[in-house]
């Protein structure tokens, strides 16, 4: 890897470094307020690195429920992964030795990336995929220690306070990511798509519909939905457009 896939990384990443500091400050908190020691966080973020998995696992394990309560809610929370995965086997394939912590490291800021970035000219795929991932990786882990060491001396001086409202900073990154995206790819449908669902959710729900928990589930079910409809529709009319194109160059 070469100071110059290291600086093109660097430059693509730098959102994610916001936000990951941002959004791994209040994990930390929450592992320190939770009663565990402080290293717990920069543990659990180089061996599970799950971001929202890592949220929902410091409640989890501080409401006492059981390892296979614990690993089924985690399944669930972390599927969408295999969906992720599953879009990225093309540009995966030249990743190499790379390729293994590059699928470990698949979190929704590093995919956002990666299905928008461009490889450099003559840049390796694995190298230059593995250093985003790689750079995101570490500034999880830096937000996580920083909130959790600045949670155990605030709740030495007793000033807990002062760290309210640093979640935010998730929502914030993300807005971030589908501006960049929407600029590259100039297609607005998914953004919507995902807009009116969410809202058809949170309607669902005020009408007694849907319960609480289930929100997101209905608003992902909805998505792809109606993405299917009407980019499956078009799929198949292009596929159908194109082959019949090939027979009559054939012909």
């Amino acid at each position: 890897m070469n100071r110059y896939l290291f600086k093109q990384a660097f430059k693509i990443t730098i959102p994610i470094f916001f936000g990951y500091i941002a959004i791994g400050i209040p994990f930390g908190i929450n592992i320190v307020a939770a009663g565990y020691p402080w290293w717990i966080a920069p543990l659990m973020s180089i061996i599970i690195y799950a971001g929202a998995g890592q949220y929902v696992a410091v409640g989890l394990f501080a409401a006492g429920l059981s390892i296979p309560q614990i690993m089924i809610t985690e399944l669930f929370v972390n599927i969408r992964h295999i969906v992720y995965g599953l879009s990225l086997i093309t540009k995966f394939k030249k990743a190499g030795k790379w390729k293994p912590y590059l699928i470990f490291a698949l979190t929704d800021e590093t995919y956002a990336i990666l299905t928008g970035v461009d490889l450099p000219k003559d840049a390796p795929a694995g190298p230059f995929y593995g250093c985003i991932a790689l750079l995101n990786h570490i500034y999880w882990i830096l937000g996580g220690v920083i909130g959790a060491v600045a949670c155990t001396v605030l709740q030495y001086f007793h000033m807990e306070q002062y760290l309210q409202g640093v979640d935010f900073a998730l929502t914030a990154m993300f807005v971030v990511i589908l501006i960049e995206q929407i600029k590259k790819s100039r297609d607005i449908f998914p953004p919507a798509v995902g807009f009116f669902t969410c809202v058809a959710g949170v309607i669902l729900w005020k009408l007694g519909i849907v319960p609480t928990n289930n929100i997101i589930l209905v608003a992902i079910a909805l998505g792809l939905a109606a993405i299917v409809l009407v980019r499956g529709r078009q799929f198949f009319a292009q596929t159908a457009k194109n082959i019949s194109e090939e027979k009559n160059a054939q012909s």
